[in-house]
């Protein structure tokens, strides 16, 4: 009985061990921005991030800013994509346009939306083939749009597809040739690359999309959670010492965490290069 209790006793710290999810250590490096909004990976694991004012700034993956872009017309970006492997792509719905940059954040193209039908765009992203989706909030559709050729190639009717008229779509993004579009308050529908609903992800509240080995990434609670897009096995990765954290967005080797004003970039972390 008292080899019982012993072995009891020894292996009950390792069951707490293996229990408690894991943390990322210290930041390799912290960011103040002033009125900081988004921020996204490069494919060189440079950081591109916004603030309010649609200002973008360049960092290396050190933290070390390397540029910066101020345009004329200053107005809040919606969205922010550097994941391209040749080009930045931005979107402002109170200016009811998108642009289009280089690496070094020199401007390509610059457009609204007229005059295609495209009358509210709420959410925008850059996809494959010349191709933006648009969210048109004027008549609920989910719109392509070619935009070298500024024309309509399909629309979508969104709240007949997904049987509702309460659509509060944040974030439109497309990841590996599947569109994800995230109504915070019912979760993530996924659409294959002709507009296609493929399934509904029932996981509410997400702040920003963030994509990695077909799973979707968000902060909730203090902890890092994810969802597998395969099996819907939802799981805690990680406990975060901040608790101010909003939301992450991961690179090839490198990962980082928005809170107020502040960016903390981390090494990705060998536990969180494992996840199946």
């Amino acid at each position: 009985m008292k080899s019982l209790g012993l072995l009891i006793y020894l292996f009950l710290p390792l069951v707490a061990t293996a229990q408690t999810p894991p943390k990322l250590g210290a930041p390799l490096a912290e960011i103040s921005l002033e009125t900081l909004d988004l921020i996204s990976f490069d494919t060189k694991d440079q950081l591109f991030a916004s603030n309010t004012s649609g200002d973008i700034y360049l960092y290396s993956q050190e933290g070390k800013q390397l540029n910066l872009f101020s345009p004329a017309r200053q107005g809040r970006l919606n969205q922010l994509e550097a994941s391209w492997t040749v080009n930045i792509f931005s979107f402002s719905a109170d200016l009811q346009e998108y642009r289009i940059l280089d690496r070094f954040l020199n401007p390509l193209a610059e457009k609204g939306f007229s005059p295609t039908e495209i009358n509210l765009a709420k959410a925008a992203t850059l996809g494959n083939n010349n191709v933006i989706w648009v969210w048109d909030e004027s008549d609920l559709n989910l719109k392509s749009l070619d935009y070298l050729r500024n024309l309509i190639i399909q629309s979508q009717p969104l709240n007949l597809i997904l049987a509702s008229e309460d659509l509060n779509v944040s974030e439109i993004r497309e990841f590996k040739n599947r569109l994800f579009i995230n109504v915070p308050t019912t979760g993530i529908f996924i659409f294959d690359n002709q507009g296609n609903l493929m399934r509904k992800v029932a996981v509410i509240g997400i702040n920003k999309l963030c994509y990695y080995k077909d799973h979707l990434l968000w902060i909730e609670a203090g902890k890092l959670m994810a969802v597998s897009l395969s099996t819907n096995e939802t799981l805690t990765l990680a406990q975060l010492d901040n608790s101010e954290a909003s939301y992450l967005q991961i690179g090839q080797e490198r990962l980082a965490i928005v809170s107020k004003d502040t960016i903390s970039l981390y090494h990705l972390p060998s536990w969180l290069k494992t996840i199946q």
